[in-house]
C-alpha cells in the first residue's frame, strides 16, 4: 500500500469508525492495527478493490474485540447509552461509503482541532489522524523525541475525550470559528516548514507538502470559502519559490537576490488564479489578503519592479482584518521601499516597545537591513549581529552574520 494511498483514506477509515463508535482513541488505534493488517496480507494477497472498505472492515473488528475485552469501558458505554435519545445511536453503517466521506473528513478536521487543546497539540493532532503521518515521522519534523510527541499525542485524545466532545459537526454558528482554528493550524504547519525554527535545515518540505495536501483537501470540501482559497493560494505562492531561497551551498538567499528564473510558474499560476477568483465572489479575510500581497512579489518580473504602493495598501488593509506587530513589522518594509528608511524605522521604533517581538529575530533583522539602506552601517551591523543570535535557525543565524561581515 503507498503512502499515497493511505494519508487518502486515513481520515475516511477513522471518520468512519468514530462516527460508529464514538470514541477518537480507539478509532484511531484501530486504524493503524488495520494498517498493520495490509502491510502484512496485501503484498502476498493483493490490494483490495476497494482498499478503504477493507480498512474499516479491519478496524471496525479490531476496535470491537477491544470494547468486549474491556469490561469498565463496557459499563461506561452502556451508562452512557441509558442517556442518550435512541434516534441519536443510529449511523450509517461503517462499511458504506458516500457523501458521508467528505463530512466525517471534515468533521474529523474540526474535532482534531477543537479549542480546548493547545496549538501544538492541534498541530500533532492533525498530522496524526487527518494527515496519516506516525508519531516517528511528526516527532521528526518538529525535533522532539518520538516518546514525547507520543504522550503530546495521547494527551490530546485523552483532552477531547474528557471534554466529552462527539463526532458531530458543531453548531452552525461555532463552524466558522472551528474553521478558523483549522486554517491556523495548518498555516503553523506550512510556516514550520518553510522556516524550521530550529535546527540546520532552512526548509522542511515534508511538512509544506503536507500543508498544501491537506489544504487542497479542505478546499475540496469546502470549495466556497474564500479563506480556505486564499490559505492555499498563500502556501503556492510561498512555496513557488523556495527552489530560489538557497544557493548551491545551501546558504539562505533573501527574496530580493534571487534567480526568479527557478520559481515553480506552476504554482505561481495557481495561487493568483486562486486569490484573483476568492477577491471578486467571496467576503474579504486575512488569508486572502496576504496571498495577494505574495501574488504582487510573485508577478514583479524583479524585485526592482515591485509594486511596493500596492503591498503598502495591502498591509495596511491586513492590519484592518488582523491587527498584530508581524504585520506592523512587514508594513514597515513597504513603507520603507515607498518612502524612504527612516519612514519604516519610525514604525519600527514603536514596535520595539512590544514584548511581542522586541526580542524576535526578525525585527532586528529588519531593522538592521533598514539602518543600512540609510547608510547606518556600524548600527545596522550591530542589529544583524543581535538577530543572529535571536534566532534558532542555523541557516538564518548564517546569512545574518555573514550579513555583519559584510558591513
Amino acid at each position: 500500500m503507498t503512502d499515497d494511498l493511505w494519508r487518502s483514506v486515513t481520515p475516511q477509515v477513522i471518520g468512519a469508525l468514530v462516527r460508529r463508535y464514538r470514541d477518537f482513541d480507539r478509532a484511531e488505534e484501530a486504524a493503524q492495527e488495520a494498517l498493520l493488517a495490509a502491510a502484512a496480507q496485501w503484498p502476498e494477497e493483493g490490494v483490495p478493490v476497494d482498499p478503504k472498505a477493507w480498512l474499516i472492515r479491519v478496524g471496525s473488528r479490531r476496535l470491537i474485540d477491544a470494547l468486549r475485552s474491556d469490561e469498565a469501558r463496557a459499563r461506561r458505554e452502556l451508562a452512557d447509552a441509558t442517556r442518550v435519545p435512541a434516534d441519536s445511536l443510529v449511523a450509517p453503517s461503517p462499511y458504506a461509503v458516500g457523501s458521508s466521506e467528505q463530512d466525517d473528513t471534515l468533521t474529523l478536521l474540526l474535532l482534531c482541532c477543537h479549542p480546548a487543546l493547545t496549538p501544538a497539540a492541534r498541530i500533532a493532532l492533525t498530522l496524526r489522524a487527518v494527515g496519516g503521518l506516525t508519531t516517528a515521522e511528526i516527532a521528526h519534523a518538529f525535533l522532539v523525541p518520538e516518546a514525547t510527541m507520543a504522550q503530546r499525542i495521547s494527551r490530546a485524545k485523552r483532552q477531547i475525550r474528557d471534554t466529552g466532545a462527539t463526532f458531530v459537526m458543531p453548531a452552525p454558528d461555532d463552524v466558522p470559528d472551528r474553521l478558523r482554528e483549522v486554517l491556523h493550524v495548518l498555516y503553523l504547519v506550512f510556516t514550520e516548514g518553510h522556516t524550521a525554527s530550529t535546527g540546520d535545515a532552512l526548509h522542511r518540505i515534508d511538512l509544506t507538502a503536507e500543508a498544501i495536501r491537506l489544504t487542497r483537501q479542505v478546499r475540496t470540501l469546502l470549495p466556497d470559502d474564500g479563506e480556505v482559497a486564499g490559505l492555499l493560494a498563500l502556501m503556492l505562492l510561498t512555496e513557488a519559490r523556495r527552489p530560489a531561497r538557497t544557493s548551491a551551498a545551501g546558504e539562505l538567499v533573501p527574496l530580493a537576490e534571487q534567480d526568479r528564473t527557478r520559481w515553480d510558474t506552476a504554482y505561481v499560476r495557481e495561487g493568483v488564479a486562486l486569490v484573483t477568483d476568492a477577491l471578486t465572489r467571496t467576503r474579504l479575510g486575512p488569508y486572502q489578503v496576504q496571498a495577494a500581497i505574495a501574488a504582487v512579489h510573485d508577478e514583479a518580473p524583479s524585485a526592482a519592479e515591485t509594486d511596493w504602493e500596492q503591498v503598502l495598501a495591502l498591509y495596511g488593509l491586513l492590519e484592518q482584518l488582523a491587527p498584530g506587530p508581524v504585520v506592523t513589522l512587514n508594513r514597515a518594509v513597504a513603507l520603507a521601499m515607498v518612502e524612504g528608511p527612516a519612514a519604516g524605522l519610525a514604525v519600527l521604533a514603536d514596535l520595539e516597545k512590544d514584548r511581542r517581538v522586541a526580542r524576535h529575530h526578525r525585527l532586528h533583522a529588519v531593522r538592521a537591513h533598514l539602518l543600512e539602506l540609510a547608510g547606518d552601517t556600524e548600527q545596522a551591523r550591530e542589529s544583524y549581529l543581535l538577530a543572529s543570535r535571536l534566532t534558532t535557525s542555523i541557516p538564518e543565524q548564517d546569512h545574518l552574520r555573514r550579513k555583519a561581515e559584510a558591513l
